[in-house]
């Protein structure tokens, strides 16, 4: 069985980070484990109190991963202080890690801000150049890129100055009424679409960790970048479509993915 190791903070109320990262990656058929970055207290209104764990804490926790169970992707979330973010990246080079997943978690879905600005400065430096992909969304993307972006023509301008600045792949993902849920993935120098539908589901709370947690996931197995999206898009917009909330659990899916994570059409 692949593996995967996700870091990134725990969402008290089950929805996102660490929670979803595990569920999204044990229903695509890998097996999850985690380093946690912080605990938060949160739930799909807000976050009220956010409490990292010290940087020691968070290297042992990821060498006890390496030196035991090696992962075959990592998926990094939530990373709230530039200390962290150094000793993530250390760690990763020293294993030279692969398949590495950044989701530059710095708003919340319900609009709270989760990483400082040092924090921001740190992980552009020294995390997002060991990415294979980044997945930011509308608003991080401008973070990133310093651009306001209310277009298509201007998520392809933003894509590529990160990925050419920052030397990755981008994914950035559609919404945020910029386009009907359309992705752009920007990797060698080609913009690839990926066709979405926008899914009127109240139940959006960890969307974003759910979809990086899956193309790590399928990275993990094998799979190309553009394959492991297409995969981690129609896993998600599955199970939005069912209407499941994504924050109470993952029973329903089983009738939905095969063990490895294939989506029944």
């Amino acid at each position: 069985m692949k593996t995967a190791l996700s870091i990134a903070g725990s969402d008290s109320c089950g929805g996102a980070g660490i929670q979803a990262d595990l569920k999204t990656m044990t229903m695509n058929g890998v097996y999850a484990m985690t380093a946690i970055t912080a605990l938060t207290a949160q739930n799909t209104t807000g976050v009220t109190a956010i409490m990292e764990v010290t940087p020691e804490f968070l290297r042992k926790q990821i060498d006890a991963v390496f030196e035991d169970i090696r992962p075959d992707a990592v998926k990094i979330g939530m990373v709230s202080s530039p200390d962290l973010v150094e000793v993530i990246a250390e760690r990763l080079n020293a294993y030279h890690a692969v398949n590495i997943v950044v989701d530059p978690v710095m708003v919340a879905t319900s609009g709270s801000v989760l990483s400082e600005d040092r924090a921001v400065n740190r992980m552009k430096e020294k995390l997002l150049p060991l990415a294979a992909v980044i997945t930011p969304n509308i608003p991080e993307a401008e973070i990133l890129s310093g651009m306001k972006i209310t277009s298509k023509e201007e998520m392809e301008q933003a894509a590529k100055y990160i990925g050419d600045t920052y030397h990755c792949a981008v994914l950035c993902k559609g919404g945020h009424s910029v386009n009907d849920a359309n992705d752009l993935l920007y990797a060698d120098g080609k913009y690839t679409w990926f066709g979405g539908k926008r899914i009127h589901n109240p139940n959006t709370h960890g969307t974003g960790c759910t979809l990086s947690s899956a193309i790590a996931s399928n990275l993990a197995k094998g799979y190309s970048l553009e394959q492991s999206i297409e995969r981690a898009k129609a896993y998600i917009s599955g199970a939005l479509a069912s209407m499941l909330d994504l924050g109470h659990g993952s029973g329903p899916l089983d009738h939905m993915f095969d063990i490895d994570g294939e989506f029944r059409r």
